[in-house]
């Protein structure tokens, strides 16, 4: 069912942004790895981008509410764009260097950020209220498609014939995005309106901070944030040691691991189709408890097992379950969150997801020195109190139409 023209724009240009993603999870580490031996200084450009995301949350949620969303998109894909091109550039001409790698991957952070919470703020301009579970969930499909199933492989691809070219394929894309993203309507805030009319601009902390105290006044979407938060903990505490796991314990090559990422990926695309029909039948409560339910359960089976195909399945459910859950919270910030709140609110969550995924990661290093079962089993029980926190904070009304589903 269509959802309209100005959420189809949206879809493409996350779509060719996504792309873009899955050939720089590929490409990236391996031209750094091509410019240097260190194993420390090709680690460090994962860091520094997750650093930068970090780092720009809170003042990106300011410009997403001060500026129109659709400028915001165009510009930040058009720039990124011109970036990578330019760092191509330097590759072909034999310019380049780790410094120049960093320096752009940390331009691209920045715009990544922006682009992306432009394109969750727009959302509820661009869709009715009720169809914003399959508006997002259409979105997590084609994000699944691009970074895990057609990105990866094509970033390989393009490597292997040049080292310029997946860099150059991905200047083009999101250039390409930026330009499809000329579709979507302009709207201004009423609340920017006002303040440019009266000259009147606080700064980017008072604004921002704003959106803090608003977050944890807020009993549902706080609550969101904070398991989400917890959430995250939880994904990384696995993830972070999986390719030691999938070795050690399931007795996996490069190969194999490979394909098991790529089918735990199915069960992701199958939860994007699940969510807008699973949450009209349950409510938001019950679905998001029963998603993490359903990841607490399936990283404990995964620490139980030594089979690669058991694990396959269990992980497929897994990426299921974490999808469910993050279609519904997003529709629910989406829904509750004042529009003039969306960048500034969503800007506050993401910092709290993001330190949960360095907590998750350095905590998930640490126990697998122990055994590479426990972060594993770690991941399980934090997903249980994920879901015995969520039974309890998400109780009483959520949306008006959720009232049957969230009532005690």
């Amino acid at each position: 069912m269509l959802l309209g023209r100005g959420f189809s724009a949206l879809w493409s240009t996350n779509a060719l942004s996504n792309l873009a993603d899955g050939i720089a999870f590929v490409s990236m580490p391996l031209l750094a790895a091509s410019m240097t031996d260190d194993p420390r200084l090709v680690a460090g450009l994962a860091t520094l981008y997750a650093l930068v995301r970090l780092l720009v949350a809170l003042p990106v949620g300011v410009w997403v509410d001060r500026i129109d969303r659709r400028t915001l998109i165009v510009t930040a894909n058009l720039l990124r764009g011109g970036a990578l091109l330019g760092l191509a550039l330097t590759i072909q001409l034999g310019v380049s260097s780790l410094g120049v790698l960093y320096a752009a991957m940390a331009v691209v952070g920045t715009l990544e950020s922006t682009a992306d919470s432009a394109a969750v703020a727009i959302v509820p301009s661009l869709v009715d209220r009720d169809r914003l579970d399959t508006a997002n969930g259409r979105i997590a499909a084609a994000q699944l498609v691009a970074d895990e199933f057609a990105g990866p492989p094509l970033g390989g691809f393009l490597f292997a014939l040049a080292a310029a070219a997946p860099v150059f394929a991905m200047g083009g894309l999101w250039a390409v995005a930026g330009v499809v993203a000329l579709a979507l309507p302009i709207r201004s805030s009423s609340r920017s309106a006002a303040r440019a009319a009266a000259a009147i601009r606080p700064s980017i902390y008072t604004e921002a901070r704003e959106g803090i105290t608003w977050l944890a006044r807020h009993r549902v979407v706080g609550s969101l944030a904070l398991f989400g938060a917890l959430a995250s903990v939880g994904y990384m505490l696995p993830f972070s040691i999986l390719v030691l796991f999938a070795q050690e314990r399931l007795e996996l090559d490069g190969a194999g691991y490979g394909l098991l990422l790529a089918f735990s990926a199915l069960g992701g695309l199958l939860g994007s189709f699940l969510a807008p029909r699973l949450r009209p039948r349950l409510g938001y409560r019950w679905t998001i408890v029963a998603s993490l339910a359903l990841g607490a359960l399936t990283l404990a089976g995964l620490a139980l097992t030594t089979n690669p195909f058991v694990a396959g399945v269990l992980l497929a459910l897994y990426i299921l379950h974490a999808v469910v859950w993050s279609i519904c919270a997003v529709s629910l910030r989406q829904r509750l969150i004042p529009d003039d709140l969306l960048g500034r609110v969503g800007g506050a969550a993401r910092v709290l997801g993001l330190l949960g995924l360095a907590a998750g990661s350095a905590l998930g290093g640490i126990l697998g020195t122990v055994d590479l079962v426990v972060p594993v089993f770690a991941g399980a029980v934090v997903f249980a109190a994920c879901c015995l926190v969520a039974g309890v904070t998400l109780r009483g009304d959520l949306t008006p139409e959720d009232e049957d589903h969230g009532r005690d």
